[in-house]
């Protein structure tokens, strides 16, 4: 098994990937219901402040990922080509097979407190969710919410899970001293989609119940309106019902974004297609065959339609990727850590 960035030795270089065995990576199984079927592997991290490409469209250049892999097992999600740079399946695997960063909180607090750091926005939930269900077991993000708070440095979080509610008080403790800002992700309100294509997530309606706490609280928070799929969500009227909610639920904004399929996701996708909704197959093949992104009339005309019915509803549109910010009082500067040996990661 291939893992790079992923011993805590500072004499090891990025360029050089590592094979390492089990002395160094720690395989856990749980025998409960929640986490039936599921291996973690728990691994020391090096680096956790991860550089963004320059090529990405994200309005941020830094992100924390505690988790490799993800048991929300979202059938079109686009993390699970980085999987595979583990030498793990991006199937199955990617839903099962978690990797844990255990050493998360003191790594980003150690590399937050050198000089180097400029104090800049880092984002969470970008690559796989942070509140999934490891999160439970594993506790990371209270030690990751709680140094970002003393630097005062700004971060974002997007999440399906309702875990996130746990972590409140931090948050709101956050929010005195720095920029917070806080999206849920809901995609769509329809129960018989929801149950195949993010089986391992919440139900839609209790993620809008956790925007609709974070409001009741203080914390303004956007909804990512992603994926929206063509043909099985995109009906003048399931958008409309998507939007209704959301805006009953008191979120500050709503972004749409239509499903993209990546490679390593695309075939998954397509597999589950096949299966549940073989009709749609060749309308998909057509809709991307220039590439991973639907084509740009399809995208403009869901946005349009989802901006119209926001505006209809009370709530703004937010661009693509900007969180919902809490602001106070200019915190005194941070000090400054252009972290070496950024991963490579796959964004929305």
């Amino acid at each position: 098994m291939r893992w790079e960035n992923l011993t805590d030795s500072d004499h090891a270089r990025a360029a050089d990937p590592a094979l390492f065995g089990a002395d160094a990576v720690t395989t856990r199984t749980f025998d409960t219901p929640e986490f039936r079927g599921i291996t973690f592997h728990e691994v020391r991290a090096r680096s956790i402040l991860n550089r963004v490409p320059g090529a990405s469209r994200m309005p941020f250049e830094w992100t924390v990922n505690p988790y490799r892999g993800c048991t929300h097992a979202c059938v079109y999600c686009f993390a699970r080509k980085t999987h595979g740079y583990l030498d793990l399946d991006t199937g199955l695997g990617f839903d099962s097979q978690i990797v844990v960063k255990v050493n998360a909180p003191e790594l980003l607090r150690r590399q937050l407190a050198s000089r180097r750091w400029q104090g800049e926005h880092v984002a969470m939930g970008t690559n796989v969710d942070c509140y999934q269900r490891a999160e439970g077991r594993y506790r990371l993000m209270p030690g990751i919410i709680a140094a970002l708070t003393e630097r005062a440095n700004p971060f974002s979080v997007l999440t399906k899970g309702t875990l996130i509610l746990r972590d409140l008080d931090l948050l709101t403790r956050a929010a005195r001293v720095t920029d917070v800002g806080i999206s849920v992700s809901v995609g769509f309100t329809d129960p018989e989609l929801w149950r195949t294509v993010e089986p391992g997530t919440p139900a839609p309606e209790r993620r809008l119940e956790v925007v609709r706490t974070l409001g009741e609280h203080g914390i303004g928070c956007g909804v990512l309106m992603a994926p929206v799929i063509p043909f099985l969500s995109d009906e003048p009227a399931q958008l409309r019902a998507t939007v209704r909610a959301i805006a009953a639920a008191g979120a500050t904004s709503v972004t749409p974004l239509v499903l993209h399929l990546r490679p390593g996701a695309r075939e998954w996708f397509m597999s589950w297609l096949g299966q549940h909704h073989p009709h749609l197959v060749r309308r998909y093949e057509r809709l991307y065959a220039e590439g991973a992104y639907a084509p740009k009339w399809y995208q403009r005309r869901i946005t349009r339609q989802v901006h119209d019915l926001a505006r209809e509803y009370g709530i703004g549109p937010a661009r693509a990727g900007t969180p919902r910010r809490i602001t106070r009082p200019e915190p005194e500067p941070a000090p400054t850590p252009t972290p070496t040996e950024p991963v490579q990661l796959s964004l929305i």
